[in-house]
């Protein structure tokens, strides 16, 4: 076992993974900018090392910085949450040259899975389905064109090497593709250093539904059911829940083997999310693999009991599935995740500053993730989420009322956040009778979302 973990990120999950590391006795190193010395994550590891400037580029991602860290405190292993260099595998590679283990999948899967056309070739070998769309890398807007005539309009081009909706573009008819292809190759070059892109078929109102999986190093895979995550503006998700009200048991069953082969069978470990569209049809087709814990996990560990986080030290380092779950998983109840922006609940803008009041809910099945307290700073700098409010009833219908009731209950004063919002989102109509796709949100916000 580990017994010192240097964690790579910072707020909620540095937090979450400091947790975790605490109930399995490991000592655990923070690693800090200069904007988040006073956070609670660097409070509450037994070490931490400031690695620079507010910037990311200039702190959370700096390899250099976060290896040098790792050597001056001689850890173990480095845990590196979501986002940032979560998916690196150039990082994952860097602490293995290190000797220091990588508490994610090996450097080579991560590296597949992070170039979604060749995850798309990948899983459709393994028997997952995927949608129609190209077989490799589109560099020219001619490669585009003729893709797009073979599939159909309409067609969306997606950034190869990136996610969160950057280097996406919808395109709906012919002549649109000359300036849309240009746009995404543009806009995918700047956010991830690659600008290659792939066209898959575009599904007008798909339901985003994602199956979480665990795996150890001995091929040993399991399938932990699925999320819906159909609701998100601008593809970033606002609000999640396990089990999604339209995956029947069959097809939960029989998906999640087919994955577990799959993901054996190419040699998967760690934790890892399976993305999928599930079109009008209610057929599911694949879109990418997250290597690494999502924002939206406590979902999932609220229905099936499953600590995720200790699961991947555990599986890091070297135990094995059967004796890291400690039996079959039979998930129970219903869960939801709303997650809470420091944003303005309409206009979507950031909204940095100082927290002047604030009260968490309680209660019987109800959670709260979060690294920020009365007096703590939201620095501009970094991604406006600052807290996950977790709730899990017997069924959907209790589920959305204790959510309903914690919402009520939680303040947070002093800046904005999207605690209105998603009061608004329990009280619609189409959300109650679980009518939501990925287009849910244009609705709600254009004033005509109702039931259907």
């Amino acid at each position: 076992m580990f017994k010192k973990i240097l964690i790579a990120n910072r707020g909620e999950i540095a937090l979450r993974v400091i947790c975790a590391c605490k109930e399995l006795g490991i000592r655990t190193v923070a690693v800090y900018s200069e904007a988040d010395r006073n956070s609670l994550h660097v409070r509450f590891a037994d070490e931490a090392i400031c690695i620079g400037p507010p910037k990311s580029s200039e702190s959370y991602l700096n390899i250099p910085a976060v290896i040098s860290a790792a050597e001056i405190a001689n850890v173990d292993a480095i845990h590196p949450g979501y986002g940032l260099l979560s998916e690196n595998a150039n990082f994952a590679e860097v602490c293995e040259m290190s000797h220091i283990a990588f508490i994610g999948p090996p450097p080579e899967i991560t590296r597949l899975m992070g170039e979604k056309e060749k995850a798309r070739v990948a899983m459709q070998k393994h028997g997952i389905p995927i949608l129609p769309g190209s077989e490799a890398v589109i560099r020219t807007e001619g490669e585009a064109l003729e893709w797009a005539r073979n599939v159909g309009f309409p067609v969306i081009l997606k950034a190869s090497a990136g996610g969160g909706g950057r280097g996406m573009r919808v395109v709906r008819q012919e002549q649109e593709l000359p300036s849309l292809f240009a746009s995404a190759q543009s806009e995918a070059a700047a956010a991830f250093g690659n600008g290659d892109l792939y066209l898959e078929k575009y599904l007008e109102r798909p339901r985003h539904i994602e199956f979480q999986v665990l795996a150890d190093k001995y091929g040993q895979v399991v399938s932990l059911g699925e999320r819906e995550c159909s609701i998100q503006r601008r593809h970033q998700k606002l609000l999640e829940e396990s089990p999604s009200v339209k995956v029947t048991p069959e097809l939960r069953q029989r998906l999640g083997e087919k994955l577990c082969v799959a993901l054996a069978e190419i040699g998967y470990a760690n934790a890892g999310t399976v993305e999928f569209l599930m079109d009008e049809d209610d057929r599911l087709h694949f879109i990418e693999m997250n290597t690494r814990i999502q924002v939206e996990h406590p979902v999932t560990e609220m229905v099936t009991n499953v600590d995720l986080v200790k699961s991947q030290v555990l599986l890091a380092a070297g135990e094995r599935l059967d004796r890291v779950l400690g039996g079959p998983v039979l998930p129970l109840g219903h869960a939801l995740e709303c997650r809470i922006n420091a944003e303005h609940p309409e206009k979507f803008t950031p909204s940095a500053g100082k927290i002047t009041a604030f009260h968490v809910p309680g209660g019987t099945g109800v959670r709260v993730d979060t690294a920020v307290y009365v007096e703590a700073v939201v620095p501009p700098y970094y991604d406006s989420l600052i807290a996950k409010l977790i709730v899990r009833g017997r069924d959907r219908v209790e589920a959305i009322s204790r959510m309903t009731r914690a919402l009520d209950m939680f303040i947070i004063e002093g800046i904005y956040t999207t605690i209105p919002l998603h009061r608004r989102i329990m009280t619609d109509a189409s959300f109650r009778a679980g009518h939501v796709d990925t287009t849910f949100m244009e609705r709600l916000l254009g004033g005509h979302n109702n039931a259907k």
